[in-house]
């Protein structure tokens, strides 16, 4: 079977493809949430409804950084047995079907405990195109960078409004797209966005060409316009995990209707 999976793979578009001519817009899902095989069908409707990229969590027992309803999505994922090895495979059967790219979010200690060669060998055969990881220290990415970049995984650069006096070392170094947190704290949809996101995207863009994609508390179309004027993306994480939530297997229609508004909304 995985002869089969990688002679009808589909190459994926490289990360910065989908910033050329447009704002992207980027959605976050939970591994496992509610199963893997409806993980594949959410991933599908969002690439049919307009999602320019896909970022896919994998399970955690301590996601630090996120809010109360990832965390909550992560727990629900993990008792159904969600492995690392069966997100592979999932991402797999996706990457025969679309080109979208492909971005793990996860921590430090899944990629540790599963390998870090291994994890990213298998990054690179499954069609992962980038990760984002929480909690690696800037002064730490090298042990990282080094074997994703020789697999063709871009280490996605977090930049957090406490970053101000780094902001500009961490963007130059900065692949695929930079992750602009809007504000501080853990994720989870925000009522209002008060950080001054035009002066740290006016700092980042002063030392590098990587495009700026703004996530954490983007929920709704009116949000995603404001911040598509300022960034180059826009990502939604919390409100898209609520809908499945709230919706479970039946979430698919919900979550093409949402993400649909969602990307209709950037200018």
């Amino acid at each position: 079977m995985s002869n089969i999976i990688e002679a009808t793979k589909i190459k994926a578009n490289k990360i910065s493809e989908i910033f050329s001519n447009q704002k992207a817009f980027i959605a976050f899902l939970t591994a496992g949430d509610p199963s893997l095989d409806k993980t594949e069908e959410f991933i599908m409707a969002m690439d049919g409804a307009g999602a320019d990229l896909i970022e896919i969590g994998i399970p955690f027992s301590d996601p630090i950084a996120e809010g109360p309803v990832i965390e909550a999505a992560n727990e629900r994922a993990l008792s159904v047995g969600t492995t690392t090895d069966a997100i592979f495979d999932m991402v797999a059967r996706v990457r025969i079907q679309t080109a979208i790219p492909l971005v793990f979010l996860t921590y430090m200690n899944p990629v540790f405990v599963y390998g870090v060669e291994r994890f990213f060998a298998a990054c690179q055969k499954n069609g992962i195109n980038g990760i984002i990881i929480p909690d690696l220290p800037f002064e730490e990415k090298g042990e990282i960078l080094s074997v994703a970049k020789a697999h063709e995984v871009d280490v996605i650069t977090l930049i957090a409004p406490t970053s101000q006096d780094r902001i500009q070392m961490l963007a130059k170094e900065a692949t695929g797209f930079i992750y602009l947190v809007s504000s501080l704290g853990v994720t989870g949809v925000r009522s209002e966005i008060k950080t001054d996101l035009a002066a740290i995207v006016s700092d980042i863009r002063a030392v590098t060409q990587t495009p700026v994609a703004v996530g954490f508390g983007i929920a709704t179309p009116e949000q995603a316009t404001t911040i598509s004027q300022l960034a180059d993306g826009v990502i939604v994480g919390s409100a898209i995990v609520r809908i499945i939530a709230e919706h479970g297997a039946a979430s698919t229609p919900i979550l093409t209707d949402y993400v649909r508004k969602m990307k209709a909304a950037l200018v």
